[in-house]
């Protein structure tokens, strides 16, 4: 394997277990960190226990607060900050990446008052940075569980084959395994859509209910979240894939999930300000579904679990009012559009 230099933008859970993933890989990564503390915590002890509990870093990973320190004469920068921070965070890198280099999307979420999905919000981040090539990782991937080294399968698309498969071959590990795809725009969708559908599967399992509702939940999650990606002219046979079912079934029943279990305990009866107060990660779906349901509206697509979701996220709509509208809609066949 090429021994690459690679910069990863973002120290919480996800960023943190991709840095160890390619250190373990044995390239040369150093992880940006926004807050000094977690830098240090990772240069002094090898972990980051506020987002990633229990994990011990290969101790060749280095670690900084200087984003320019992180991605100067870096062939690979991997962008991991939370989707609303990307185009602030990129920008400050931009004036220090090489002009050929490969840039990887790990973040999962639509940037809100734009619409731009991840990698539209790097495109124009990076305009004046030459002629990147530019990459989107996604699929079922709980960042605890890849720290752990458990087999996972993920999917990173690029319009560009070589892109993508140098990305593929910069990941591919004995315990993640990485597909290619084409499909950028489709891919970005279903890694930020599903958060929003699971936090309708979490009310579910919040208010009691069995799995023949998160079944449907998700069934027809999925079917919601194929009507905008064809709308806005993704591939259908995407989001059968690792982004879209396989993101989309992880997220919505693992305990890991943020999503889900904002979604639980909004089930239970808090507040959502008071579930946010306790989260050390950012749950992307509290803000994503703002912007799911602005590209519904300017797609014509009807997405009815996105739109109870955010009803109760913004509107205060009880989880059991948001079902009993669920479950009282005009019957329908099962295909539509």
């Amino acid at each position: 394997m090429t021994r690459t230099r690679v910069g990863v933008i973002g120290a919480g859970s996800w960023g943190t277990a991709i840095a160890g993933l390619l250190a373990e890989n044995g390239h040369d990564v150093v992880l940006w960190s926004f807050e000094e503390d977690v830098a240090r915590a990772v240069r002094e002890t090898g972990t980051n226990d506020r987002y990633l509990e229990g994990v011990r870093l290969p101790s060749s990973l280095q670690v900084t607060t200087d984003i320019a320190e992180a991605v100067s004469g870096a062939d690979v920068v991997v962008s991991v900050s939370p989707s609303q921070f990307v185009a602030k965070v990129m920008a400050s890198a931009s004036p220090h990446l090489r002009d050929d280099i490969l840039i990887v999307s790990a973040s999962k979420g639509i940037e809100t008052g734009t619409l731009r999905t991840m990698d539209q919000v790097l495109g124009d981040a990076l305009s004046g940075s030459g002629t990147p090539d530019l990459a989107v990782l996604s699929g079922p991937s709980f960042a605890a569980e890849v720290a752990r080294q458990a087999p996972t399968a993920v999917v990173v698309a690029s319009r560009s084959p070589a892109a993508a498969q140098k990305a593929q071959n910069l990941f591919q590990s004995r315990y993640f395994r990485v597909y290619t795809n084409a499909d950028v725009l489709g891919v970005g969708l279903g890694g930020a859509l599903k958060n929003v559908i699971a936090i309708g599967a979490g009310v579910g399992a919040g208010l009691g209910f069995g799995h023949n509702a998160i079944a449907a939940v998700v069934t027809r999650g999925l079917a919601e979240i194929t009507r905008l990606g064809l709308a806005m002219g993704a591939e259908r046979s995407t989001f059968m894939g690792l982004a879209g079912l396989g993101d989309l079934v992880l997220t919505c029943t693992g305990p890991l999930s943020r999503n889900r279990t904002v979604g639980y305990r909004l089930g239970q009866g808090e507040s959502l300000q008071r579930i946010l107060q306790g989260m050390a990660g950012v749950p992307e779906g509290v803000e994503t579904v703002r912007a799911v349901m602005e590209l519904a509206r300017r797609h014509d697509v009807e997405m009815p679990i996105s739109e109870e979701v955010h009803a109760m996220l913004s509107e205060g709509r009880s989880p059991r009012t948001a079902l009993e509208n669920l479950m009282s809609r005009e019957p329908k066949p099962e295909d539509w559009s």
